[in-house]
């Protein structure tokens, strides 16, 4: 209904005209409504103040109302597919499906990360790196939301998104706590593990080096801002340089 009711903004410039042609690409129509996907699109190291609080025109407040519609709308989907799944089921799968690095990749997928504007230099940052583009993606269904209303935001998420792009019965078995099995792996095996951390600060943020050890040998390191993720990744490439099944 939203969408009828929108009049629809022509693209005024040659870059607007192209920049529509490549969000149909992504979502299947013209946008209504263009100025909400540039708003969607423009991280805040591109960004401008707009109001005398400081507010900038960046995507972030399209990001926390897209990621509204994203989890509402997985959860929706998943309650249909399960039937008989519990809700320790259905949120352990939700979270695999929403969290950051799982976006990231689905806006490469749909390659929403050719379009995005921001700073290069803001790839420096292990933060901004690991995130910008799937909080793009979140910022990006914010504005499908405005643009065409809940039924047009529903149908990308579930048909362009869910089914397309994401393996759910696959990812329902996919190994998520890495650093546990192979905590048992070592055990079983009669082996020493040991996580060796290491902390730096960049800008505001804390970044983790995890280093895995088995009987002094090294098998893998990640880096994350986040200390779990970061075992988690370690351990995970611990698995891939023994070339163990970590189910195993």
């Amino acid at each position: 209904m939203l969408r009828r009711l929108l009049t629809r903004i022509k693209p005024r410039t040659a870059d607007q005209r192209a920049l529509a042609i490549k969000i149909k690409a992504i979502i299947g129509y013209l946008p209504h409504n263009l100025i909400c996907y540039e708003q969607a699109l423009r991280h805040h190291s591109v960004s401008k103040t707009i109001h005398h609080s400081g507010s900038k025109d960046s995507n972030e407040r399209l990001e926390f109302l897209g990621d509204a519609m994203l989890n509402a709308i997985v959860a929706d989907y998943l309650f249909k597919k399960y039937p008989f799944k519990d809700e320790g089921f259905l949120t352990q799968l939700r979270s695999k499906i929403v969290s950051r690095e799982s976006l990231n990749e689905l806006a490469i997928k749909i390659q929403l990360n050719k379009i995005v504007e921001y700073d290069r230099r803001a790839l420096q940052n292990i933060n901004l790196r690991n995130s910008i583009f799937g909080n793009a993606l979140e910022a990006f269904l914010g504005a499908v939301f405005l643009d065409g209303g809940f039924e047009a935001c529903k149908k990308f998420i579930t048909a362009k998104l869910l089914r397309y792009h994401i393996d759910v019965d696959k990812l329902q078995i996919t190994e998520s706590n890495f650093k546990g099995r192979l905590i048992e792996y070592g055990q079983k095996n009669g082996c020493q593990i040991e996580f060796e951390v290491d902390e730096q600060i960049d800008g505001k943020n804390k970044i983790y080096t995890i280093k895995v050890i088995m009987d002094s040998k090294e098998l893998g390191q990640a880096q994350h801002i986040s200390k779990k993720k970061a075992e988690q990744m370690a351990a995970q490439k611990a698995f891939e340089f023994m070339g163990v099944v970590p189910s195993e």
